[in-house]
């Protein structure tokens, strides 16, 4: 209604009629903004390896084929997450074969052969289905979702690896299923896709027949038992969003507590530690596309603790890109020792500072 406005979206805050102190401090600020994104620009075209020759891959989480060209024009590597559970929200229905299979094909296609890690459904918790009918839960974060909807409703599922696989003969797929805390589950889901693969094969349909299969680490089932797990698929991949409110015990929607939803708590980071170390002895990968593996300050940290990709949000490629190159390897583990040994989030956040 007439009022001047600064909206500051880095931090939240809103200035209603600003006065001019103000003015001229976000004018500055905004400027600098601007600057510092012309010269991320300058990282697309660049490698992401430290100071001492150690290469690490960046991936961008995606949730759909309209999200494809900032996944090109920020230099990523892959996709880490494609989420596909959108596919399923932004309909009335459930997705057909042919649907799906055409939308997990273009983004194949589109990234020339570059990885794309493909999560399956993920949908309950705090994404809902209405043609679905799915439950009222008074929990539903540790409810009926994810895979465990879809070992339930194996139709269902099978459409949606049958889509996977037939996209795989036109890209680098690779298929990530969610929400896992038994070794039982990753049996059962490696049994439906062979499933899958021998109708395919019957009905000569081509695919990838050497696809890899992942999990993600998100909860502390997983976590803890990462080593178990990692001799049963191709590749880990760390959801730090649910890892850190399961491991916690804190709804990261609820405001209330949100100030005790901290990735940087050391039993989060134990868990992460536990993850990396347990895929690592089993020779197998492991990236994070949780919102951690965006966070600027962790950069350095989550190279220490021998994270082999990080996927977030293709915007903030450039900038984590950008630490990479200035980091060395060698001191990345020494920072990773010494904040693995102290005791409260706040002391880990202070070293890290230091470094």
């Amino acid at each position: 209604h007439g009022d001047d406005i600064i909206v500051d979206a880095l931090s939240g805050d809103v200035i209603i009629n600003p006065n001019e102190d103000d003015l001229k401090v976000y004018t500055d600020k905004r400027n600098k903004f601007l600057q510092d994104k012309e010269e991320l620009k300058k990282m697309n075209d660049k490698e992401a390896i430290t100071t001492d020759g150690h290469r690490v891959q960046l991936w961008a989480n995606i949730g759909g084929t309209k999200d494809i060209a900032g996944v090109l024009r920020n230099g990523a590597d892959g996709v880490g997450l494609y989420r596909t559970e959108f596919l399923f929200m932004d309909n009335d229905r459930l997705p057909t074969e042919e649907e799906q299979f055409y939308a997990y094909k273009e983004v194949a296609e589109s990234l020339g052969g570059k990885p794309v890690t493909i999560r399956t459904m993920d949908i309950g918790g705090d994404k809902a289905l209405p043609y679905m009918k799915l439950p009222h839960e008074e929990n539903p974060f540790l409810g009926y979702r994810a895979l465990r909807v879809c070992l339930d409703r194996k139709d269902m599922f099978k459409t949606q690896l049958r889509a996977l696989l037939r996209a795989s003969a036109f890209g680098q797929v690779k298929i990530m299923f969610p929400m896992v805390i038994d070794l039982n589950e990753v049996r059962a889901t490696k049994a439906l896709l062979e499933e899958c693969k021998a109708e395919l094969r019957a009905e000569g349909i081509s695919f990838d027949e050497h696809i890899k299969i992942g999990i993600m680490i998100e909860t502390p089932a997983a976590a803890f038992r990462a080593k178990h797990f990692a001799e049963e698929v191709d590749f880990f991949s760390i959801g730090t969003n649910d890892l850190t409110q399961y491991t916690l015990a804190v709804d990261r929607g609820n405001e209330a507590i949100s100030r005790l939803y901290d990735t940087y708590n050391p039993a989060v980071l134990e868990a992460i530690r536990l993850s990396i170390e347990g895929a690592h002895a089993a020779g197998i990968t492991i990236s994070m596309c949780g919102e951690f593996a965006g966070d600027e300050e962790a950069t350095e940290l989550l190279l220490g603790l021998g994270l082999d990709a990080f996927s977030m949000s293709a915007s903030s490629i450039p900038k984590i890109k950008k630490n990479v190159i200035a980091s060395s390897y060698a001191d990345s583990k020494v920072l990773a020792t010494e904040a693995m040994a102290l005791r409260t989030a706040a002391e880990i956040k202070e070293r890290i500072k230091k470094a």
